[in-house]
């Protein structure tokens, strides 16, 4: 009679952690984008260098400014499909040569603190785009632009206050370890 409930809570608990490959699916469908990602990266590339010529250096820098974009995003998804992976279902085995150095180091506090730093990176960039186009002489309206100014500070100060609260989070846990509470 006394096993029964151990043996429930056996298999609830296997089941529990079992659950975790469900995430793989997510994870193989951030790597598809990836892949998205690559063929619009390509396809705006192979577009401007086609028009090299016929570039203002504001176009030019708006072209790397929508590369680097992309490219930043697609770090991201990489960062949060490896590390999401690794953290949350099993850990990838490979090769130690081919193995990037943050691999197996990111944990979920580091997760997000480098989701949060891209977030503003790329909000940045699209500050700046909105900026560089308005150069070039195109009209954005007053609101649109002090939304995105307002969006990019509340991302900022979001990400101080998320900084802030892991620095406490771990001085409190460090505390404790060491006083033994």
């Amino acid at each position: 009679m006394n096993d029964q409930p151990r043996h429930f809570r056996n298999a609830l608990s296997r089941l529990l952690f079992g659950a975790r490959w469900v995430m793989v699916p997510f994870y193989f469908g951030l790597v598809l984008t990836i892949f998205a990602l690559l063929l619009v990266f390509l396809r705006e590339l192979v577009f401007n260098l086609r028009h090299l010529f016929e570039l203002t250096p504001t176009a030019a820098i708006l072209m790397a400014l929508a590369l680097i974009d992309l490219t930043l995003v697609a770090n991201l998804l990489l960062i949060v499909t490896l590390a999401g992976y690794e953290n949350f279902v099993d850990r990838i085995d490979s090769a130690s040569e081919i193995r990037p150095s943050w691999m197996g180091m990111v944990d979920f506090t580091d997760m997000k603190m480098k989701l949060m730093g891209s977030i503003i990176a790329i909000s940045a960039i699209a500050l700046l785009r909105a900026f560089m186009k308005m150069e070039e002489g195109e009209t954005f309206e007053r609101g649109q632009l002090i939304w995105m100014a307002i969006i990019h500070c509340t991302l900022l100060l979001s990400a101080i206050a998320l900084a802030i609260s892991d620095r406490v989070s771990s001085l409190t846990t460090r505390r404790r370890k060491t006083t033994g509470d």
